[in-house]
C-alpha cells in the first residue's frame, strides 16, 4: 500500500470577511491552493464586501484562546500567521497562547486598516502589538501605511521602503517585509525584505485595471505556506511574491468585482 504523504498544517489567527476576499477566507484559500492544511482561530466577525467594511464584532477572548488550544492539541501547526487582531486584549491572549505552545515560526501581518479605510486595529492596541506579538515573530509584513505608522517615516519610493525596513528591523530585531503595492505612480509593485543579513528587492509589474482586496492577507498566508512546506524565510518570501502576483494577474470577475484567483497555479 502506498504511504500517504503527511500534509503540513498552518494556523491563521485573523478576522472573518463575509465577502470572502480577505481575512480568514483568503488565508484558507491560499493554504489549500499550496497543499497546506489550513486551520483557523477567528478573532472578529466583519460585515464586509468589496465596497468596504460596515460592521465589526470582536469574539470573546476565551473563545479565541479555546480555538487556538483546540488546533494545537490535535493539529499542531508547522507555522502560524496572524492577521486582524483588533484589540489589545485579543493580542495579549493570542501572544500568551503562542508562548504556551511555541516556539514556532509566526508571520505577523499587522493589519491596521482596511483597503476601504476602516480601522481594523484600535489605536491603543498598537503598543500591545509591538510589545506582545512582534517579539514572537519570525517575520513582520506591514504595508506602506502600516510601515509609516511603525517606522515614523513617510514612504514614497523604493528607497523609502528600504529605509523603513531597516528601521523596523533595528526597532524590533525581527525580519521585515515592507509591502509597497500601495505606492502610487510606480511602474512596478516593489517590496523590501530585510532580516539583518539578507536584503531582497521584490518587484512585479503593476497590473492595471484590476482592483482587488485581500492581497496583503494572501501574500502573508502564502509566505506561511511556503515556510510550512520547508522553505527558508527568504525563499518563502520570494515564492509568495510570485504567487500573489499570479493571483492578481489571473483574477476573476465575480458580481462586477475583481477577486483574487487563489487557484491560478492549480
Amino acid at each position: 500500500m502506498k504511504k500517504v504523504q503527511e500534509t503540513p498544517v498552518a494556523l491563521t489567527i485573523a478576522g472573518s470577511d463575509s465577502g470572502g476576499g480577505a481575512g480568514i477566507q483568503a488565508d484558507l484559500k491560499t493554504f489549500a491552493s499550496l497543499s497546506v492544511h489550513g486551520t483557523c482561530a477567528i478573532t472578529c466577525i466583519t460585515a464586509q464586501n468589496p465596497q468596504g467594511v460596515s460592521g465589526i464584532q470582536a469574539c470573546r477572548t476565551n473563545l479565541i484562546a479555546a480555538q487556538i488550544d483546540a488546533v494545537f492539541r490535535e493539529l499542531p501547526p508547522a507555522v502560524v500567521k496572524t492577521g486582524m487582531l483588533f484589540s489589545a486584549g485579543i493580542i495579549r491572549v493570542v501572544a500568551n497562547m503562542l508562548r504556551t505552545f511555541g516556539p514556532i515560526p509566526i508571520v505577523v501581518d499587522p493589519v491596521m486598516i482596511s483597503t476601504s479605510g476602516v480601522p481594523l486595529l484600535q489605536k491603543r492596541a498598537v503598543s500591545a502589538l509591538e510589545k506582545e506579538l512582534f517579539p514572537l515573530a519570525a517575520l513582520i509584513t506591514p504595508n506602506v501605511d502600516e510601515a509609516q505608522v511603525l517606522s515614523g517615516i513617510r514612504i514614497r519610493n523604493p528607497e523609502d521602503l528600504r529605509a523603513s525596513a531597516r528601521i523596523l528591523h533595528s526597532k524590533y530585531s525581527r525580519a521585515v517585509l515592507v509591502k509597497g503595492g500601495h505606492l502610487a505612480r510606480l511602474r512596478e509593485a516593489a517590496d523590501i525584505f530585510y532580516d539583518g543579513r539578507t536584503e531582497l528587492l521584490l518587484t512585479a509589474p503593476f497590473i492595471r485595471g484590476i482592483a482587488t482586496h485581500g492581497t496583503g492577507c494572501t501574500y502573508s498566508a502564502a509566505i506561511a505556506s511556503y515556510i510550512a512546506l520547508g522553505n527558508s524565510l527568504p525563499n518563502s518570501v520570494q515564492q509568495a511574491k510570485t504567487y500573489v502576483t499570479g493571483a492578481i494577474a489571473c483574477s476573476r470577475k465575480v458580481a462586477r468585482h475583481s477577486v483574487l484567483n487563489h487557484q491560478w497555479k492549480i
